[in-house]
């Protein structure tokens, strides 16, 4: 005989029932719940060694990689500003943090010369850009805002074309900026041609927003071409004096570095005389042993008085090894004593280019110049960071500064069809400085989207997967505190 189904029995299985019910929809729905709809996807193409960068989402973008050798504590905070050229990938000005990544690019033309000024009370950034060819190159400088939006571009006056060495701005909004002008000259005293031409140096200061010359120094009128360390054999024309950097003193008048006469000269800003010689062949100051240079680069005044000397040493090759240089001046003794050298661990020999900058916590870094490499020091002379581009490759100089930037333009994303049918999202915004993370949106409509889930932001582009139906997804970069700082535009997922 059956068993008896009484109603007692009924309401026992019924409430069992219930409860596997309950326990397996809450185990079903924790299982769910711990598959986010969004997450970091594996890394697929990792920092180029070597290499050239690409980008799902700004496939326009090419630039070469940045190889970080050494990053170690003490380092200025700050990133890395150098402008690539002549070698692997695009040219242009370049924002890359410590360990290589991209910050921002600009793929454009010929730049040299690429840091961070103030204009008008404001950081900016400011470059040279133009042609290198047929030399001498000539060009136009470039101000930037922090959101990458074109202030304005500087010119030369008179009649010329800036050349691409130095352009500084001073306190007062106005430019200094570089020239070089071929002259005719006779070159046989120097054993040279008749008839040349004798590429000439010259310096203006520019008022940036009227265009008004204030101020133009010629090289020719007080340096003569014997004061040059550069032959003029078979040269029609002769780089005699290779103007490479302008500096304002601190008593106003301008520090002047020219690399083929191996000196640095001090001008009065009013008369346009030469107030002193420091090296080359009339020099006004006693050279004490280690501060005579070689075709040296970027000569400038520090606070503390000394003068600092990117010292090449090479093209002729006249050091072993490229040096930053602390020269400490006695002005009344007209004695030169050298206070400090930096040389690279690599023992680098730039023949060309580099700079040399002492950071606000008494941290030097330098630009290697042809030798492509950047480098940071501590004030002990400890190597703290160092990095260098493909061979092929160089930066006229290299810096460290803070910078803090918000782009005009829209956040980037490309969407694929990624494993498990979930989607591949690659997402960037060129340029943007305060991203923490990225939210992902989806929705039937373009106007109609809901939060997904977020992701810490992982370099210049993220990779991510979401788990979604909906039609269209777009992205929202947020800050660390989560407030929203910009939104793509909507795109297709393909579903």
């Amino acid at each position: 005989m059956g068993t008896r189904f009484t109603r007692r029995r009924f309401l026992a299985a019924a409430s069992a029932s219930v409860t596997y019910l309950t326990l397996t929809s809450t185990v079903g729905c924790d299982l769910l719940e711990r598959t986010p709809k969004v997450r970091p996807a594996p890394k697929t193409s990792p920092a180029p060694a070597g290499g050239v960068w690409s980008f799902r989402s700004r496939p326009d973008l090419g630039p070469p990689g940045v190889a970080v050798t050494t990053r170690t504590r003490g380092r200025a905070p700050g990133y890395i500003f150098i402008a690539p050229k002549l070698g692997l990938g695009q040219d242009g000005p370049m924002i890359v943090d410590d360990l290589g990544h991209p910050v921002w690019f600009r793929n454009g033309k010929y730049t040299l010369d690429f840091k961070v000024q103030n204009y008008q009370g404001k950081p900016v950034l400011t470059w040279w850009e133009g042609r290198q060819y047929p030399k001498p190159s000539v060009g136009e400088y470039v101000i930037l805002d922090s959101s990458y939006r074109e202030v304005t571009r500087v010119q030369a006056g008179h009649g010329y074309k800036g050349n691409q060495h130095d352009f500084l701005i001073t306190p007062k909004d106005t430019a200094l900026i570089t020239i070089y002008d071929p002259v005719p000259r006779d070159l046989s005293p120097l054993g040279g041609l008749d008839e040349a031409f004798a590429l000439e140096g010259i310096i203006q200061e520019v008022d940036i927003e009227s265009g008004e010359v204030l101020f133009e120094w010629h090289s020719l009128d007080d340096i003569d071409p014997d004061e040059s360390y550069y032959s003029p054999e078979g040269r029609k024309f002769y780089d005699y004096f290779h103007l490479n950097s302008i500096d304002v003193d601190h008593d106003h008048n301008l520090l002047i570095s020219a690399r083929n006469t191996c000196a640095v000269y001090k001008v009065d800003r009013k008369s346009g005389d030469i107030i002193w010689r420091l090296g080359g062949k009339k020099s006004d100051f006693e050279m004490r042993p280690g501060t005579r240079t070689g075709f040296q680069h970027d000569a400038r005044r520090q606070k503390d008085g000394t003068i600092t000397i990117f010292d090449n040493g090479a093209s002729p090759r006249v050091h072993e090894e490229s040096r930053g240089i602390t020269v400490e001046l006695d002005e009344d003794d007209m004695t030169a004593t050298l206070v400090r050298v930096l040389t690279s661990p690599d023992r680098l020999l730039a023949t060309s280019q580099g700079n040399m900058q002492v950071l606000p916590n008494g941290n030097v870094f330098i630009g290697w110049g042809s030798a492509a490499h950047v480098s940071e020091f501590s004030p002990d002379g400890s190597l703290l960071f160092d990095a260098h581009l493909p061979p092929r490759d160089d930066s006229y100089r290299g810096f460290r500064f803070p910078w803090s930037a918000h782009p005009t333009d829209d956040p980037a994303v490309t969407v694929e069809q990624g494993p498990d049918g979930d989607l591949a999202l690659y997402v960037s915004w060129n340029g943007a400085t305060e991203v923490e993370s990225w939210e992902v949106l989806a929705g039937s409509h373009q106007d109609r989207l809901k939060p997904l889930g977020t992701v810490p932001r992982d370099g210049f582009e993220t990779a991510l997967l979401a788990r979604t139906t909906e039609p269209y997804v777009a992205v929202r970069a947020k800050e660390s505190s989560g407030r929203v700082l910009g939104t793509s535009r909507p795109v297709e997922s393909g579903r």
